[in-house]
């Protein structure tokens, strides 16, 4: 049996077995992680996805982070004296070895799915703290941008202090609040709004 699985932009052929070096993924050496853009499955009976394969994954090993062959790009522009350039780059890679190839059943696997290095969530940490507080608040969230002079960016910053209804953000005294910046006007406003 093999798959056509897509990560990192490309698109590989992959059997049980097979050792790829492919782009660089957030996982460390010993993981195991899952492809689920499988865009075809072969074998006795061939399964082409549209675009993927509903329930279709490729498990693989992440064997280590690898940097791939230094690729010289040097220019030389004609009739310019001395105007040249040389620049190197090493492209960073994952090596994995494909562990087996699931037709179905994919999403009760448990394991994780790959994920890109680019793409890994950063803000991981602060999205953990404010699931507790929005989970033992009752309260629905307000609109905060609808204060004059709040905008998505203070909003943002506002809710990542635990700040997410009028109630709380006129329940607030703006010289002693140190989480972010709150200005009087705003207290107001939210008073009146409440």
């Amino acid at each position: 049996m093999f798959a056509v699985m897509k990560t990192g932009g490309k698109q590989y052929k992959v059997q049980a077995g097979d050792t790829l070096r492919i782009e660089k993924l957030a996982a460390d050496a010993g993981e195991t992680v899952q492809f689920n853009e499988v865009l075809m499955l072969g074998g006795d009976t061939t399964v082409i996805g549209t675009p993927t394969v509903a329930g279709a994954a490729v498990q693989a090993e992440v064997i280590d982070q690898i940097k791939g062959d230094k690729l010289i790009h040097f220019v030389k522009r004609r009739r310019k004296h001395s105007s040249q350039r040389t620049k190197g780059h090493r492209q960073q890679l994952t090596l994995v070895r494909v562990t087996e190839i699931l037709a179905n059943g994919a999403d009760a696997s448990g394991v994780k799915a790959a994920l890109g290095a680019g793409s890994a969530p950063k803000t991981a940490a602060p999205a953990a703290k404010a699931a507790p507080k929005a989970a033992a608040a009752v309260e629905t969230a307000d609109d905060l941008t609808q204060i004059t002079g709040v905008g998505p960016a203070a909003a943002k910053k506002l809710v990542e202090a635990g700040i997410t209804t009028f109630a709380q953000l006129a329940a607030v005294d703006p010289e002693t609040f140190s989480a972010t910046k709150v200005k009087p006007e705003w207290v107001d406003q939210a008073k009146t709004l409440v």
